[in-house]
């Protein structure tokens, strides 16, 4: 391949949090939007910021916005007049006195742990310590010898643990902190509040900026991240998976409509947070079907969406095996009949060394690695082609796993991808600009980037029986609001609605997943179930008190659990 043709690679930055915040108490049961913010989404932008020659998309779903500005706006206020912050454990960098009881005590003593172990932990001598010692001390019978200033340095060497590689080799208060490194006053605590406060609230600008420049472009997820197909039709989780067992329910409550609601409010929120419109869409999971294809194509204005090659593989097949194991056939884009938008499939394998394999090479060498394999594709497929490469992942959940939270990696992979004389960095509607040529697809299986199938939220007993307490809700709202006319608790209704209709709740269900988590999501699942039926002023099922769940697997760190292509 020579220089007049370069192969088009594209990066795709997934970013997104479910929404953390107990819709009962109005405070946020787990810390992962905030501490993502500090670190990844911080991290990310300060290298696309060093590299201008560097191209990427990067997708924001609109939970996410509104939290990280919910979340910055509380700590500015609470910095102004000293209201409740919004986390417990970042409470702890305030003025507020540590709980005396042992068990919030113990809630906090823990809480400070949720790291990972060799990356964050163990990199920090004064951090390892005290965690070794909290770790003697986390029992209620045990916790009382922890006192408040040993439990306030532990707070703080959790943040500065969690604070991106970017700020840590440039902020100076971070490094004053870390060479003081115990006995923190309540002036360095609020000091490193104020930090945290003011990562949060860039997040959003900066991203903004970079997209002003060119430098990468923004698309947006369906508001509530849900999954559309399903919400469209439980059935076709059959065309990967013929023999699931479905949900009681034969399907959600008039679907359409709510996967439309979920399409408009993601334009909305969008538009307002970046002042202009999403070109493309990521789908909930890369969860998609041929009438999820055809709602995104007629109601949002985009000119791509994306899913994953395990979804192609499938699709292929349905028409031709022989289609379907022909390699030329992936890493271009695609369009269902006459839809006008084109489909890109990421490729699986590329992005799945990003996420699980990297982490424990040398940046260099694994940035030129992943480049070697981009160039083995370059020399296969034909110049001139209409091939391009989209590699597509979490954009925060891989990079603790990583030395220096990815920073090595991440540096060399966009300097050796932003001039290379046979690859070429864009995004994805750059390469629709370039006349990159989709394919017709003539049929779709359902499916999302997690095995091809739908069977992360569907499926298992738990994940049906939350479904059908979900149609049991929806069929509430959808009475209630017959009868109403009040915008205002319309709105807030279907808002709240909106949060109970997300992925997130029907993909931690199943005793694989770690039984921490499961335990956390299925309460958090239900409160959202319960705080519906309140702003309905309905009576809630008596069932919701109880557990979803009946098992889950090991306890695993949290920031972890959905790794980077999850």
């Amino acid at each position: 391949m020579t220089a007049a043709r370069r192969l088009p690679v594209i990066l795709l930055w997934h970013m997104h949090q479910p929404q953390y915040r107990d819709a009962l108490t109005g405070r946020y049961a787990l810390p992962w939007t905030y501490l993502h913010a500090i670190k990844d989404y911080t991290d990310m932008a300060a290298h696309l910021e060093g590299n201008r020659e560097a191209r990427c998309v990067v997708n924001f779903t609109p939970l996410l916005i509104e939290q990280l500005e919910e979340i910055a706006a509380r700590i500015a206020v609470h910095l102004e007049s000293g209201s409740a912050l919004p986390d417990p454990i970042l409470a702890l960098l305030g003025p507020e006195s540590v709980p005396t009881d042992p068990a919030p005590r113990l809630e906090l003593l823990r809480g400070c742990l949720r790291a990972q172990r060799k990356q964050m932990i163990e990199r920090f001598g004064p951090y390892l310590e005290l965690a070794t010692i909290a770790e003697t001390l986390g029992t209620p019978e045990r916790v009382s010898y922890a006192s408040d200033q040993f439990i306030h340095d532990l707070a703080v060497w959790y943040h500065l643990a969690w604070v991106g590689e970017t700020v840590r080799r440039a902020d100076p208060l971070i490094a004053r902190l870390t060479e003081r490194g115990r006995d923190f006053t309540l002036a360095e605590r609020r000091a490193l509040l104020e930090l945290i406060g003011r990562l949060v609230a860039e997040v959003i600008p900066r991203y903004r900026r970079l997209a002003e420049r060119g430098q990468c472009e923004l698309s947006v997820t369906p508001y509530g991240h849900p999954i559309l197909p399903l919400l469209l039709n439980f059935e076709c989780a059959r065309d990967a998976v013929p023999g699931m067992t479905l949900p009681v329910r034969a399907g959600y409550p008039e679907g359409a409509e709510r996967a439309r609601w979920h399409i408009e409010e993601a334009l909305r929120v969008f538009a307002r947070a970046f002042g202009m419109a999403p070109t493309g869409c990521w789908p909930a999971e890369g969860a998609i079907s041929a009438a999820t294809l055809e709602l995104l194509a007629g109601s949002g204005g985009f000119r791509w969406t994306a899913s994953s090659a395990g979804v192609l593989r499938n699709s292929l097949a349905l028409i031709d095996d022989d289609a379907a194991q022909d390699p030329l056939a992936y890493n271009r884009p695609y369009r269902l009949g006459g839809t006008g938008m084109s489909c890109f499939f990421r490729d699986d394998a590329l992005s799945d060394l990003i996420g699980f394999t990297y982490a424990t090479w040398h940046g260099d060498d694994a940035a030129a690695n992943l480049v070697n394999e981009l160039l083995q594709l370059a020399r296969d497929y034909e110049q001139g082609s209409n091939h391009a490469v989209l590699i597509a992942l979490d954009g925060e959940n891989a990079w603790e796993h990583y030395p220096f939270n990815g920073y090595y990696f991440l540096r060399a992979l966009y300097a050796q991808l932003a001039n290379h004389p046979q690859l070429e960095l864009m995004t994805l509607s750059d390469c629709l600009a370039r006349g990159i040529q989709p394919a017709p697809l003539p049929r779709v299986c359902a499916g999302s980037w997690v095995h091809g199938t739908l069977a992360t939220w569907i499926g298992d007993a738990a994940k049906n029986r939350a479904w059908d307490l979900l149609c049991d809700a929806k069929e509430a709202y959808d009475r209630v609001m017959r009868e109403t006319n009040d915008p205002v608790q319309r709105a807030a209704a279907g808002r709240q609605l909106a949060l109970c209709e997300g992925s997130d709740w029907f993909w931690w269900f199943g005793d694989y997943n770690p039984a921490d988590a499961v335990s956390q999501f299925d309460r958090l699942y239900r409160r959202q179930l319960l705080a519906l039926y309140r702003q309905l002023e309905q009576t809630p099922p008596g069932v919701l008190a109880l557990p979803i769940a009946t098992g889950g697997g090991q306890p695993e760190h949290g920031g972890a659990m959905r790794r980077a292509n999850a």
